[in-house]
C-alpha cells in the first residue's frame, strides 16, 4: 500500500516539478485551506524564475488561493451547528456579523481567513458574492507582494 502511494506521489509530482506555476497553484490552494502554510515564498519564487509574466503568476496564486478558501466556505456548508464555541470561529463570527460580505476582503489573512471563509459557509452566506470578494482580497494581497518584490514601495 505504502509503495502505491509513494509511485503515485512520485508520478504526481514529476508532472507537476516542470512548472513554477503549478506549484504555486498548489501551495496557494493548500495555504488557503485549513492546513498550515503560506504561499508567499511560492509567489517570490516564480517572480524570481522571471518566466512567467507577472499577471500569470499573480492569476495563478490568487485562483488556487480562492479556491482553497472556497474549499473552507463548502466546508462551512456542512457544519449543521451554527452556534459556535472556539476562539478563531467567534472572531470569525462577528466580523461576519458586523462587517457582512466586506469582511471576507480580509479572507487572505494569517489565522483569522481561513475561519471567516468557514463561517461565510457556515453561516449560509451567499456564494456569488463571497466568491468575488474572497477573490479581489486574495488578487490585492499578491498584487502588493508582487509590488514590493519589484521595489513599487
Amino acid at each position: 500500500m505504502l509503495e502505491a502511494f509513494d509511485t503515485a506521489f512520485k508520478s504526481i509530482a514529476h508532472g507537476f516539478s516542470d512548472s513554477a506555476l503549478w506549484v504555486l497553484f498548489i501551495t496557494g490552494f493548500l495555504s488557503a485551506t485549513i492546513l498550515p502554510g503560506g504561499s508567499e515564498a511560492g509567489l517570490i519564487a516564480a517572480l524570481t524564475l522571471n518566466q512567467y509574466p507577472v499577471i500569470s503568476v499573480i492569476s495563478t496564486a490568487t485562483l488556487g488561493n480562492t479556491l482553497g478558501g472556497l474549499t473552507n466556505y463548502w466546508l462551512g456548508l456542512l457544519l449543521p451547528n451554527r452556534t459556535q464555541n472556539g476562539k478563531y470561529g467567534l472572531k470569525a463570527r462577528q466580523w461576519l456579523s458586523k462587517y457582512g460580505y466586506w469582511s471576507l476582503l480580509f479572507s487572505w489573512l494569517p489565522v483569522i481567513g481561513d475561519p471567516l471563509c468557514l463561517a461565510a459557509g457556515w453561516l449560509r452566506m451567499r456564494f456569488w458574492p463571497c466568491l468575488w470578494l474572497i477573490m479581489v482580497g486574495k488578487a490585492l494581497r499578491y498584487s502588493l507582494l508582487a509590488a514590493l518584490f519589484y521595489g513599487f514601495f
